[in-house]
């Protein structure tokens, strides 16, 4: 079967019977979706485990032949996690194996990447179940923000024996990003605050997911227009050590910067093109409308200056890029950010 989606494949899997395949694959950075899709492809079989990094073609295809005694009707499953090493170390093997797979037990890769223009993934792709795992959404991925939306409103919520509206589910997008265990605990704690079955709006997100952290993060933001690193780097240091990991702290401290950033680069437009603009109009380009957020935007810029205004955007972009891929790790990643955070409140 072509490739899938996560979000697709568990909805469309939630309560359905059993998957049959005889191989199946999943890859991508968010190991919650990858977690659950691995649970729906084993079912309640008998489940060998294998980690990758040390695992030898030799026993895993002697795994794969033999069958289990306590099946009760379902094919046993082979998992070789961090299945990259593994199958870079056995690609020939592996090949062959995906063209002629055996039928006492089913195999289960996890990917943390899969390039498509390999043989393995094509191969994959076409004749076996090969599921994206990760909650970025672009044709990279497959998904779209409307199809995270569906994810979270039915899927997610269900879970938690709760609805939620499509409003508060881009809001919690908007505050917390897109990893989808983080978004998974936050909804599980939204549904405390109602009866099963009522409905999780926009308001109680924005309300109380907001709490203390909304008001940290207003403090770190603060803290980097008007130039204080120290400051900046106290509250994010309150974040980061009440569990809170950077890939979902960036979106929100990014959020009234982009603004700003949007709104930078439309006034350098303008006088590009010529034409005489406010700072107003730049701002109200941006999303920026009411008298207190312009008050507040335009004090703000003017801390920062044009020239480091202007950069806003691409040092957000650079941010984000690291944050998805080079500094992703563990330790890393509070480093890059801090980094981040530093770069902007010296930037005055």
């Amino acid at each position: 079967m072509p490739k899938t989606h996560a979000f697709e494949f568990l909805t469309s899997h939630a309560s359905a019977a059993p998957v049959d395949f005889a191989v199946a694959a999943v890859f991508g950075g968010d190991h919650t979706l990858a977690s659950w899709t691995t649970s729906v492809l084993t079912g309640a079989a008998d489940v060998t485990d294998v980690d990758g990094t040390t695992a030898r073609w030799a026993d895993i295809n002697d795994e794969l032949s033999t069958a289990s005694l306590f099946d009760m009707g379902e094919k046993r499953s082979v998992v070789i996690r961090d299945a990259d090493k593994f199958v870079s170390a056995n690609r020939n093997e592996i090949e062959h194996y995906l063209a002629k797979p055996g039928s006492a037990a089913r195999l289960v890769l996890q990917f943390e990447s899969l390039a498509s223009n390999t043989k393995v993934y094509k191969a994959l792709d076409k004749s076996h179940v090969l599921v994206c795992c990760s909650g970025e959404t672009g044709q990279k991925t497959g998904a779209t923000a409307a199809s995270r939306r569906k994810f979270l409103t039915q899927y997610i919520a269900a879970r938690h024996q709760t609805k939620l509206s499509g409003g508060a589910a881009d809001a919690l997008v908007e505050m917390l990003g897109d990893d989808i265990g983080f978004l998974d605990t936050e909804i599980a704690k939204l549904a405390l605050y109602l009866a099963p079955g009522e409905t999780i709006e926009e308001p109680l997100v924005r309300d109380v997911v907001a709490g203390w952290q909304g008001k940290t993060i207003w403090q770190i933001t603060e803290a980097i227009s008007s130039g204080n690193a120290a400051e900046a780097l106290k509250q994010l240091d309150k974040l980061i050590s009440g569990g809170q990991p950077a890939i979902a702290l960036l979106p929100q401290i990014a959020w009234s910067l982009r603004r700003l950033g949007l709104a930078a680069s439309a006034h350098v437009a303008a006088e590009r093109a010529g034409k005489r603009q406010t700072l107003e109009d730049s701002l109200a380009q941006a999303g920026i409308h009411r008298p207190a957020e312009i008050s507040r935007a335009i004090a703000d810029m003017k801390r920062m200056k044009r020239e480091k205004a202007v950069q806003l955007l691409a040092w957000l972009l650079d941010a984000d890029l690291r944050l998805k891929g080079t500094h992703s790790a563990d330790g890393r990643d509070r480093f890059m950010l801090e980094q981040f955070v530093m770069r902007l409140a010296s930037a005055t």
